[in-house]
Formats: C-alpha cells, sequence, structure tokens
C-alpha cells in the first residue's frame, strides 16, 4: 500500500474503473490509489440505471474493522463466493478481498460496506445476456470510521472473541417476511424490504409513549416468515434454548456477565434454519462452527408459536454487534417471558 491511499469520504467505485463507469458519473476530487492490486478508485455517483437500484440485482455484506484488521474475513469471502455463484455474478473475490483488506488497514476503526450489483445489461427490463463466468459487475464500497464496541467480549471455545452487548429485551413483531425459493433463501440480497418494515414497526413501538418503560430497554424484534414460523431479528440472527432440552446447569440470562465463558457452552442451542426465508449472517456461522466440536453443538431447528412460552435464554446476532442476549421476550399476546426467572 502507497501512501498516497486515504480513506475514501463517501462511496467509490472499485469495479469497473471510472472512466468505464457510465456517462452521467460524476467524479469528485477525492480518489485513492491501490498500487498493489493496480487498481484505481474514485469516489463517483452511482448512475440511477443501475440494476441495484432498479430491481435490487445484487447484495451486500457489512463488516466490522479493528486495528487494521477485517472481522471474520474468511467469512465474508464465503460470502463473496457464494452469492456470486448463487446470483450468477463474475467476481474476482481473492483480489476482492486484498482490496478490502488495504481499505480496513487504513481505516483502523471502523466498518467497511460492500454492495456488487450485476453491470448493465444489452437484454430489455429484467433479462441478462447468459456468459459461462457470471455477469461483469459494479463493485462500490463505504468506509466509515465508528468506534467498534469490545469493551466486554466473549471468548468462543475456538479461543476466539465475540462482542457480547449489555442484556436488553425483545418483542414479537407483526411484520413477516419473505419465504423465498431455495436459490434465494439465505442470500444477503439488496431485496430488504421486509426487514425495512419490519424495523419501521419495531421503531414505532419504541416511540409510543404507553411503552416507555419497555422501550427504554428494547433491543430488538423477533420477526415470523409468511409460513409462521419465527426466524430472525430485523438486523439479526437468532439463537434460543428451551426449558424442556435445557439441563439443570445452564445459566440464565443474568448470569451472562459473570461467567462468559460458560454461556455458550453450556445447555442446548438453537437456531431456525435460513432455507426458506431469513439471512444466514456471519455471526451465525461463527457460532455454529466455534460449538461444532463441543458437547452441545447447534441444532437447526424451527422456531414456532408453541416454542415461545417454553424459551430460557435467547441472543440475537450479526457481525458488527457480536451477541446481543435478551432477558426478555414480549409475545403477540401481551405476555412476557422472562428469561432472568428461567
Amino acid at each position: 500500500m502507497t501512501d498516497t491511499m486515504s480513506v475514501p469520504n463517501g462511496w467509490v467505485c472499485l469495479y469497473p474503473q471510472v472512466s468505464s463507469v457510465t456517462e452521467d458519473s460524476s467524479l469528485t476530487k477525492d480518489s485513492s490509489v491501490i498500487e498493489d492490486n493496480r487498481t484505481t478508485s474514485q469516489t463517483v455517483t452511482m448512475s440511477l440505471d443501475n440494476r441495484g437500484l432498479a430491481y435490487a440485482d445484487g447484495f451486500f455484506t457489512t463488516m466490522g474493522v479493528i486495528d487494521g484488521l477485517i472481522l471474520w474475513s474468511d467469512y465474508h469471502y464465503q460470502r463473496l463466493v457464494s452469492h456470486a455463484e448463487a446470483l450468477q455474478l463474475n467476481i474476482n473475490s481473492e483480489e476482492l478481498l486484498a482490496v478490502l483488506q488495504l481499505y480496513a488497514q487504513q481505516l483502523e476503526q471502523g466498518m467497511l460496506k460492500l454492495v456488487v450489483t450485476r453491470a448493465a445489461q444489452n437484454v430489455r427490463g429484467y433479462g441478462y445476456a447468459p456468459n459461462a463466468n457470471g455477469s461483469d459487475c459494479e463493485i462500490w464500497l463505504k468506509a466509515t470510521a465508528m468506534r467498534v464496541s469490545t469493551a466486554l467480549q466473549l471468548s468462543l471455545p475456538n479461543g476466539n472473541l465475540v462482542p457480547i452487548q449489555p442484556n436488553a429485551s425483545a418483542i414479537c413483531l407483526s411484520s413477516q417476511i419473505a419465504c423465498l425459493p431455495p436459490s434465494l433463501a439465505g442470500l444477503k440480497s439488496l431485496n430488504r424490504l421486509d426487514n425495512v418494515l419490519a424495523s419501521g414497526e419495531l421503531q414505532r413501538i419504541k416511540a409510543e409513549p404507553l411503552a416507555s418503560k419497555l422501550a427504554s430497554t428494547l433491543g430488538e424484534g423477533l420477526l415470523r416468515d409468511m409460513s409462521g414460523q419465527w426466524v430472525e431479528g430485523t438486523m439479526s440472527n437468532v439463537f434460543y434454548q428451551l426449558a424442556e432440552e435445557s439441563l439443570s446447569e445452564s445459566k440464565t440470562a443474568s448470569s451472562i456477565h459473570k461467567d462468559n465463558e460458560n454461556y455458550l457452552t453450556t445447555g442446548q442451542w438453537y437456531t431456525p434454519s435460513m432455507d426458506q426465508s431469513g439471512v444466514t449472517g456471519v455471526m451465525r456461522q461463527v457460532i455454529i462452527d466455534a460449538l461444532s466440536t463441543t458437547q452441545y453443538p447447534v441444532i437447526i431447528r424451527s422456531l414456532q408459536d408453541d416454542d415461545l412460552p417454553k424459551l430460557t435464554q435467547l441472543f440475537f446476532c450479526n457481525a458488527l454487534r457480536g451477541i446481543m442476549p435478551m432477558s426478555s421476550l414480549t409475545l403477540l399476546s401481551g405476555d412476557v417471558v422472562d428469561f432472568e426467572s428461567a
């Protein structure tokens, strides 16, 4: 990396070269050069004809950066590979990850958001020309300097550390997410309208005057898909334990911060399948892999209405915030399942 490289202010187009971006794109004076990869990236304006804007034809991933390193970079690489294959996009994932790591070194602390869209096509409308190597792409990056919380961390069985947030409360939302065909289920595609509307519902609940006591501790909302199964949070995946399956020595949510090293390894954890809805998150897979060689590997199991009163533990997780433990869950009926009293 050369001394001329700087963290971009706003979005940059990593590919294609700036000279080949659509004619109505405008350039700013800010630019960065990565000579190691012979790639020049400049801050540009995305064309309104971009297929990501027009059809949500693409995917994204959001990466935390600490001390100049991308957190869980191997898992983000796997997402690049799997999503490129699923959406038939031509991406050199190894080269792209190397470029992202150079930006992470310069950023030092914060967040990288990568958006990949299919390039403009000669075929009119939704269609795209078939190619054995996949479609060409537009690849966009935004770097944001911010503090990534590491004040409290949980040690995984494999020795890796993940952030763990203070206890919060959760609520079941009436919003539902779509059931998808197998080729799209689990992908972090650009079509996130169901999550947008669900997040709006959660914000409305937080703003209700009569819910001020709940709102002060409300951290996440639990979502069903159209089949009625509870699948994930508005911005996260979910793991849970059940009363009839939990062991007598299982820790309660109130002891999470007193005995972090045992939180994940005591009792049987479950997480819903992503086979028909939801996003297969990076942190979800990190936790599944970390517990795979322990006494209680994670079991993929649907979460139904009848299960909710039997819950004894619940946490949400994502790649930026790590593990978000919940002390209670408010059901659609208004009843509250208190995990601290489990």
